[in-house]
C-alpha cells in the first residue's frame, strides 16, 4: 500500500503545481480576451432571452387571437358557404384576411389548406393549387387530405404527372381505410389515362389486398378485369 500515488507527497505536490499552472494559464487567457468573451456571452444571453420573450409575449398571444379569428370562417366552410368562408361576412374575417393579418402563425398556415379546398370546390383550380402548395402539414394527418385535394386540382388543369405525385402522397397512410383506398383508386384512374397500365393494376391490386372492406374494393375486380387481370 505504501507505493500508491496517494501515499507519495512528491507526486501530489507536482499535480497541485500543474493544476495551478493550468488555472493561471486559463485566467491569463481570460484577462487577455475578456472583452471578446464577455461580448460573446452577452450576445448568447440576449438571443436566448429574446427568443423566449418573442415566443411567450408576442407569438403566444398572437396564436390565440388567430385561432379565435378563424372560428366563423370554419363555420361557413362547414356550411358550404365558401365565399363567406374565404372573404368573411363584413363582421368576421374570412380565411384570406386571417392568413394575412396573422401571417407566421399556425392558424395562418391552416388557412392555406382551407382556402385551397374552398377554391377547388368553387372550380378555381389555379388558386386551389397556389394555397394548397403553401400549406405545410408539419407531418400531421391533414397532409394526406391536402395532397389529395392538390391532386384533384392538378387533374382539373390536366397536369397528370403532378396529380399522380400528389395522389401518391395522399395514399401514404396505410392505416386510413377511407382516404387511402379512395386516392389509390384515383391513382389507378390517372395511370389509365396516362396509358400506364401496369401502374394502374398495381394500385387497384393494393385496394383489393389491403382494403378489402372499402367502398372502392366492391368493384375493383371489374377494374382489374378490363386491364386483363382475372382471378
Amino acid at each position: 500500500m505504501a507505493n500508491t500515488v496517494r501515499n507519495k507527497p512528491g507526486i501530489e505536490n507536482a499535480t497541485l503545481i500543474e493544476d495551478n499552472k493550468t488555472l493561471d494559464n486559463m485566467m491569463g487567457m481570460y484577462e487577455k480576451n475578456k472583452n471578446r468573451i464577455n461580448t460573446i456571452v452577452l450576445v448568447v444571453l440576449v438571443v436566448i432571452v429574446g427568443y423566449f420573450a418573442y415566443d411567450k409575449l408576442y407569438m403566444g398571444p398572437r396564436e390565440t387571437k388567430a385561432a379565435n379569428s378563424i372560428a366563423f370562417a370554419q363555420r361557413y366552410f362547414e356550411a358550404d358557404s365558401l365565399q363567406r368562408a374565404l372573404n368573411g361576412d363584413g363582421q368576421h374575417l374570412g380565411f384570406l384576411k386571417v392568413m394575412k393579418k396573422y401571417s407566421g402563425t399556425k392558424t395562418a398556415n391552416m388557412c392555406n389548406y382551407y382556402a385551397g379546398v374552398c377554391y377547388l370546390q368553387m372550380g378555381d383550380a389555379k388558386n386551389a393549387i397556389k394555397y394548397l402548395e403553401n400549406f405545410d402539414a408539419h407531418g400531421s394527418s391533414l397532409g394526406y387530405a391536402a395532397n389529395g385535394a392538390l391532386g384533384d386540382a392538378y387533374m382539373e388543369t390536366n397536369n397528370t404527372s403532378k396529380a399522380m405525385s400528389a395522389y401518391e402522397k395522399a395514399a401514404g397512410n396505410k392505416n386510413d381505410d377511407k382516404l387511402t383506398p379512395m386516392y389509390l383508386m384515383r391513382l389507378g384512374l390517372v395511370c389509365e389515362k396516362a396509358n400506364k397500365t401496369e401502374d394502374a393494376k398495381k394500385y387497384y391490386q393494393r385496394i383489393k389486398d389491403e382494403f378489402p372492406l372499402s367502398e372502392q374494393a366492391r368493384d375493383i375486380d371489374r377494374y382489374l378485369g378490363h386491364l386483363g387481370e382475372h382471378d
